[in-house]
């Protein structure tokens, strides 16, 4: 049981942290592409090309960070590794886009919540390989109950976040009186209720059949023939 919690927690955590990295990266487009328009940005212009392969990058981990949270989902293998991989990229780059901004213009955020996002998950995937843990947690096996409420946790939680976007990064994108975060509003909101409904769907399914699961007949004792 303690080994299935830890399971679902991993795949939750690195689905949520693939969805927000690949928001991250989608919402530095404007920026990289026209840095000038935005009051406080300027001296990101002069390095266009920088923010332009953060962007990329951003969008390229996330994609592959679902990707792998997937993997893990079905019991792939490598999907462990692969995982450890795309959260090591995520962790190097998120610096480096951390420190470029706050040199250029004082301020990273939300790029931030980002990077901290990304160190705690790769912290619970490598205290996941304490031989103890790793033995009950079974990453590279496949678990039909962990790995269904794992993927809908994860699906409903990245949904919120995808839904909620322009709260938690609007403090940070309000230029001019206007949220940036939210200019994506209708293709956000379609995207985030999907994976919220889908989700809740995922969860409903493993609930239901692991109520329909057959009870185990026990064997019926029999009496000798003579005694």
């Amino acid at each position: 049981m303690f080994g299935k919690i830890l399971r679902i927690i991993g795949i939750i955590l690195l689905g949520v942290t693939a969805v927000i990295t690949l928001l991250g990266g989608i919402g530095t487009t404007c920026v990289a592409l026209n840095a000038a328009s935005y009051e406080g940005m300027e001296a990101i212009a002069q390095y266009q090309w920088l923010y332009i392969f953060y962007v990329l990058s951003g969008i390229v981990i996330g994609v592959l960070g679902i990707w792998v949270a997937v993997a893990l989902v079905r019991g792939k293998p490598h999907a462990y590794r692969n995982a450890l991989i795309v959260l090591v990229a995520g962790l190097l780059i998120g610096l480096l886009h951390m420190t470029t901004s706050r040199a250029l213009r004082g301020s990273s955020m939300p790029k931030d919540f980002i990077v901290y996002a990304t160190g705690l998950t790769l912290i619970v995937f490598l205290l996941f390989r304490i031989p103890g843990i790793w033995k009950r947690i079974n990453l590279d096996g496949h678990d039909d109950s962990a790995a269904g409420l794992g993927a809908g946790a994860a699906l409903i939680v990245g949904g919120i976040a995808t839904l909620t976007v322009q709260l938690w990064a609007g403090p940070t994108h309000i230029i001019n009186g206007i949220n940036y975060a939210d200019v994506w509003h209708t293709p956000l909101t379609i995207i985030g209720w999907l994976a919220v409904l889908l989700g809740s769907a995922v969860l409903g399914w493993v609930v239901l059949r692991e109520g329909e699961r057959p009870l185990v007949a026990q064997p019926i004792p029999t009496l000798p023939d003579k005694i």
